[in-house]
C-alpha cells in the first residue's frame, strides 16, 4: 500500500482558486479509485471528488462545476483544482486511496475560504 502526502492548502478569498496535490510513495496506476475528501468543524467526513483507475470522475453535488480532479500515473500524484471557492468549502481535506479491501489516507491539508 501507498503513503500519501497533501500540499497546497491554505487560506484563500471567497471566489478564488487553489490546487491540492496528493503524492504518492509508489505507482497510483493500479488503485482501484483516488479520492478526496473533507471535514469541516461539527460535521461528519464526506466525499468530494473521486476518480478510478480508468478516468471515471465523480463529484458531490456542491462542488460540481467548480472543483476538478485529475491523476497524473507518471508522477504518482492526484490533483484536485478547486475554482469559485466558498465560505463553505472551509474544511481539512484529505487524500484517499482506495483499494478492494483496505483504504489508504494522507494527513490532510486545511483550505481556509474566508474574506
Amino acid at each position: 500500500q501507498v503513503q500519501l502526502v497533501e500540499s497546497g492548502g491554505g487560506l484563500v478569498q471567497p471566489g478564488g482558486s487553489l490546487r491540492l496535490s496528493c503524492a504518492a510513495s509508489g505507482s497510483i496506476f493500479s488503485i482501484y479509485a483516488m479520492g478526496w475528501y473533507r471535514q469541516a468543524p461539527g460535521k461528519q467526513r464526506e466525499l468530494v471528488a473521486a476518480i478510478t483507475s480508468g478516468g471515471s470522475t465523480n463529484y458531490a453535488d456542491s462542488v460540481k462545476g467548480r472543483f476538478t480532479i485529475s491523476r497524473d500515473n507518471a508522477k504518482n500524484s492526484v490533483y484536485l483544482q478547486m475554482n469559485s471557492l466558498k465560505p463553505e468549502d472551509t474544511a481539512d481535506y484529505y487524500c484517499n486511496a482506495a483499494y478492494t479491501k483496505s483504504r489508504v489516507w494522507g494527513q490532510g491539508t486545511q483550505v481556509t475560504v474566508s474574506s
